[in-house]
């Protein structure tokens, strides 16, 4: 599978559509950003910076301060697949978010999903 098209994307261009999707089942951009910073380590301003120069995924997780040591918890099927069995290391972690970004969503608790 060549997944160089999703690496070179921007962040910033997926980051409405997260935005769109947390928003429209209830929960805030607030509450995204805190699922973010917790699984990478970036803060407000790095954030908004990553936004602002339009990184891609592949320097957006190369550059995260501090991938958090929890994410092996995170498991379940995302885009077909178990994150978990993901070999691709860069994949895996894009997957890690679209997984928090989906369970923010659908309701979870966010000690839940911030595996506390």
């Amino acid at each position: 599978m060549n997944n160089t098209r999703i690496y070179k994307m921007s962040f910033a261009s997926v980051y409405p559509h997260y935005i769109q999707k947390v928003e429209k089942k209830g929960r805030t951009k607030e509450e995204l950003d805190t699922v973010i910073f917790w699984l990478t380590g970036y803060d407000e301003k790095s954030l908004q910076q990553v936004i602002e120069q339009k990184t891609d995924f592949e320097t957006f997780f190369a550059k995260a301060p501090q991938i958090n040591p929890n994410v092996s918890k995170i498991t379940g099927v995302i885009c077909g697949y178990r994150v978990e069995d993901i070999e691709d290391k860069l994949m895996q972690q894009i997957r890690y978010l679209d997984k928090l970004v989906d369970e923010l969503a659908k309701g979870k608790a966010m000690e839940k999903i911030l595996r506390q």
